[in-house]
């Protein structure tokens, strides 16, 4: 369990590397990120904690080894975010919008999720992403 930080002392974890191309596909169209991807236990739990700013056009793609049901908090994340949550279909299984920071009451997925993508708080509705769209990124299934 990560400790609670000052947020004026939060120390971000670097940028994880490469930044790798996402597509999400609405109504509305297809949407572009270069996400981070985290896809070890500890780049997992620790996330977008302490970073100060997510641009637009960024996100993190978190992968888990199985499809479960997923609850994100915001301990120690100082900028509010959108939590999309993936099943292992590659499709939106539901989102916690606009989850503000700091805030541990926790963000639970409406099923079991094997993905999940944070985005900068406001850019889902901006796209329009609902449940049921596709999420497009070489660790997820294609079809």
């Amino acid at each position: 369990q990560i400790a609670r930080m000052d947020p004026k002392h939060c120390r971000g974890q670097p940028e994880i590397k490469p930044l790798e191309a996402l597509q999400v596909r609405t109504d509305r169209g297809v949407t572009s990120f270069m996400v981070e991807v985290a896809d070890s236990e500890r780049e997992r739990e620790y996330g977008l904690m302490c970073r100060r700013s997510l641009p637009a056009d960024r996100g993190m793609l978190f992968l888990f080894p199985t499809a479960a049901p997923q609850m994100f908090w915001m301990r120690n994340t100082l900028i509010p975010l959108d939590i999309i949550y993936i099943g292992e279909n590659g499709r939106v299984v539901s989102i916690s919008r606009n989850v503000q920071p700091l805030d541990e009451s926790g963000a639970p997925s409406a099923g079991p999720a094997k993905f999940v993508l944070e985005l900068a708080a406001g850019r889902a509705a901006q796209i329009g992403l609902l449940p049921g769209d596709r999420v497009l990124h070489r660790a997820l299934p294609h079809g």
